[in-house]
């Protein structure tokens, strides 16, 4: 374990390559014990680090301005690395297929630094056989030197849950690999120095990749069930929360809930799997189907908005429709791919532009990437639909009259509310007149 010691002891440093929601927890979590370097691309991002700025809301300001992380965008930095921890995104391209540019490109980038005795370990999410057969020749090729001998190589899947405040990287178990025992050792300490709940020593390289990308399809899995469901009983006229309420009574029941399924994970990760065991000769079935269930409740979603319209007695075309929240999940800024997109693609379809609400997400990102204009909720006003596209504590916090408020029902027109993670109690909504629909 000499290199384990040399970093404990501040001989040696450890490098994290990508700081997003992922890489800032983890790079913060080891600069308390020790020397770290913090890499990223975005020479904009790392300014704001530098000035003690957290564009993830994942540590907070307070963490950043403390930190003693080396914070830069110059790749020769990381040749004072030894444990180098890849932490870049790994998204799908427009037609599904894996787009593992990041991870090439961070590749490249260690494989001109990297000196001899190092480690490199993936976190990013790739098919099985990605960091074995693509990353470690990229590593080789760029380094002149060879894995196994001049340096070393394992895969640790990220398990970091943006937003979430209880279920930290300190208490979710980390399952490490490496491409021999040796290597599995030095991961399996290096990470237990900042993983609290443990770590699991996976077999292989594979399996540890495999696990990331099953875990996440199961989920994906189980909420498109939940998401079918919730389509057939609105045909039904039955609640689908009441149904699940009373399913839940059971000791084994799940407890999945319909919704928007977007972001890097759950969203993404099932095509990665579909890909490779396409590319296998097999054919997924049952993970493709519910890849098409749930990206299709943006849509559904939109179109149960322009119904109720309808059925309040609206001029569709003339409606002015507010989307409370844009992020692909709750207290959380991150946008990329957020089904409430489809939302308001839809109302497109029908020439209604919405105005949005989202105190987590950036209003610049919106605006340069998206051309989407964010309005503080104050500013809403003379509306005659609110869709609560996304549970943020400042929504949830709002009880029914107060959405009444901001309607203004008082004005003798009929209003709509859609409550899509159904928060709000519906006869309270139909107390007030309001054309009330949860997902």
């Amino acid at each position: 374990m000499k290199l384990v010691d040399e970093i404990k002891t501040g001989k040696e440093s450890i490098s994290v390559i990508g700081l997003g929601y992922v890489g800032m927890p983890l790079a913060v979590a080891f600069s308390d014990s020790v020397r770290v370097i913090g890499f990223d691309m975005d020479e904009a991002k790392i300014a704001l680090y530098k000035s003690g700025v957290d564009p993830t809301n994942e540590v907070g300001d307070e963490e950043i301005k403390r930190t003693s992380i080396l914070f830069t965008s110059e790749e020769c930095e990381l040749r004072n690395s030894k444990f180098h921890i890849v932490a870049v995104p790994t998204p799908i391209n427009q037609d599904k297929s894996p787009n593992l540019k990041p991870v090439v490109s961070a590749s490249e980038i260690i494989g001109r630094n990297l000196t001899e005795g190092s480690i490199v370990v993936y976190e990013s999410t790739v098919y099985p056989g990605v960091t074995e057969e693509i990353c470690i020749p990229i590593l080789e090729r760029l380094s002149g030197l060879k894995c196994g001998i001049d340096f070393k190589v394992g895969y640790s899947p990220e398990r970091i849950n943006p937003g979430d405040k209880v279920n930290k990287l300190e208490n979710i178990i980390k399952i490490v690999s490496g491409m021999d025992k040796e290597s599995l050792a030095v991961i399996s300490e290096m990470y237990e120095l900042v993983v609290k709940a443990g770590v699991y020593q996976a077999p292989s390289i594979k399996v540890a990749e495999a696990a990331k990308v099953v875990e996440n399809s199961q989920r994906d899995i189980n909420i498109a069930f939940m998401n079918e469901l919730a389509m057939v009983f609105d045909k039904m006229g039955i609640n689908t929360t009441e149904v699940i309420k009373a399913m839940n009574t059971k000791w084994n029941s799940l407890g999945f809930y319909p919704g928007l399924v977007g972001g890097h994970c759950i969203g993404v990760d099932p095509y990665y799997f579909i890909y490779e065991a396409e590319k296998l000769g097999y054919h997924s079935q049952i993970i493709l189907a519910g890849r098409k269930i749930n990206d299709s409740m943006g849509a559904f979603v939109g179109e149960a908005t322009i119904k109720k319209l309808v059925l309040a007695n609206k001029q569709v075309k003339q409606s002015r429709v507010a989307i409370f929240g844009i992020t692909f999940k709750e207290n959380c800024p991150d946008i990329r791919n957020s089904k409430v997109f489809d939302i308001i693609d839809k109302l497109a379809e029908y020439g209604i532009t919405p105005y949005i609400v989202d105190p987590y997400a950036d209003p610049l990102l919106a605006k340069e990437k998206y051309g989407i204009e964010l309005i503080k909720i104050e500013e809403v006003g003379e509306i005659d639909c609110i869709i609560l596209a996304v549970a943020h504590k400042e929504f949830i916090n709002l009880a029914v009259e107060d959405y009444r408020a901001i309607l203004d029902v008082n004005d003798t027109n009929e209003k709509v509310l859609i409550d899509v993670k159904s928060v709000l109690d519906p006869a309270e909504a139909a107390a007030y007149g309001i054309h009330y629909w949860s997902l």
